[in-house]
């Protein structure tokens, strides 16, 4: 009798991306989040599992949601966390990438969780540290665990991501969390269409498996069972991709009436922040379709797997 798949193929040491996990390597991840769910529900939300363990925040770029979710993921596992913020280092005196992790790996750090405003910086930092990292968000190339808990979200809401359409509307050529599920759902068994104006649209995308590209939002949410709307990222934008941000609105704004094009049952996503009333309207974010919040809420859980994945599982 051969071994199953999950067993014949190795485990994944970092999480930089999904080009080393097979489905069923991404699958366990899911469905050990449902565990991980049921911690946070208790009066106690905390486990040992990553116990006597060091996990190192370092954070290279501004962040907010991510930087906490991972860092209360860890410590629901009882790990020790060093958190790492590079304006507050030797970074902003002019120390490199590398120094600065050879450093906090003499500390004894066990693992990374990483973001960087330049892509490719997690696979550095596993490079000098010889420790497991997961990408917290890489430049525009790469958020894996964001892609991670949208997958989570749309299956806990359909059972199953086979067959399932999601629709990505707005700012592609400057999202990682775009480019990122454009990688992993169809891995899953689901449809990407990503859409947005031609110039926020890159071309290079329709040669991944599993993704066709649009600039018609109605083509794109049409028998789409999630609509995910994506922040403009006017910080990362320069050369004049967009006329106005009112014509952006007026065209590919998640509304209540774009959404009427899609599955009776679909629902409405956001990665965060949002730009309330641009990309997204007020009514469709907080709308009976909304899974915004519980989006927020199963980050922290897929965090929770993908720690234990890289640090404790065994095959």
């Amino acid at each position: 009798m051969s071994a199953p798949a999950s067993a014949r193929t190795p485990r994944p040491r970092h999480l930089l991306d999904f080009q080393d996990w097979s489905p069923e390597r991404l699958s366990a991840i899911l469905d050990n989040a449902d565990t991980m769910l049921q911690v946070l529900d208790r009066p106690v939300k905390k486990v040992p599992a990553l116990q006597g363990l060091t996990v190192c925040n370092a954070f290279f770029e501004n962040s907010t949601r991510t930087r906490t979710s991972f860092e209360l993921a860890a410590r629901r596992m009882s790990a020790d966390v060093l958190t790492f913020a590079a304006g507050n280092s030797s970074v902003s005196k002019g120390e490199s990438l590398r120094d600065t992790v050879e450093v906090l790996t003499a500390y004894k750090v066990d693992a990374y969780i990483v973001r960087h405003h330049a892509a490719g910086a997690g696979h550095l930092v596993a490079r000098y540290s010889g420790k497991p990292v997961i990408n917290a968000g890489d430049g525009r190339r790469a958020h894996p665990t964001q892609a991670l808990l949208d997958a989570y979200t749309v299956r806990q809401e359909f059972g199953s991501l086979t067959g399932k359409r999601v629709a990505i509307i707005g700012d592609i050529r400057h999202s990682r969390v775009a480019r990122s599920n454009a990688e992993l759902l169809p891995k899953l068994g689901a449809e990407v269409v990503l859409c947005g104006p031609a110039t926020l649209l890159p071309a290079d995308l329709a040669a991944l498996p599993g993704v066709t590209l649009t600039s018609d939002p109605q083509e794109a949410v049409r028998g789409a069972h999630a609509v995910m709307a994506l922040r403009l990222q006017k910080e990362r934008m320069s050369g004049g991709f967009l006329g106005s941000l009112q014509e952006y609105a007026d065209v590919y704004q998640v509304n209540e009436g774009l959404m009427a094009e899609a599955e009776s049952g679909a629902i409405v996503l956001h990665p965060g922040p949002m730009n309330r009333d641009l990309e997204i309207s007020g009514e469709a974010a907080d709308g009976a379709r909304s899974r915004i919040l519980q989006q927020v809420e199963n980050g922290q859980a897929i965090r929770m797997s993908v720690l234990y994945h890289l640090l404790v599982g065994r095959d």
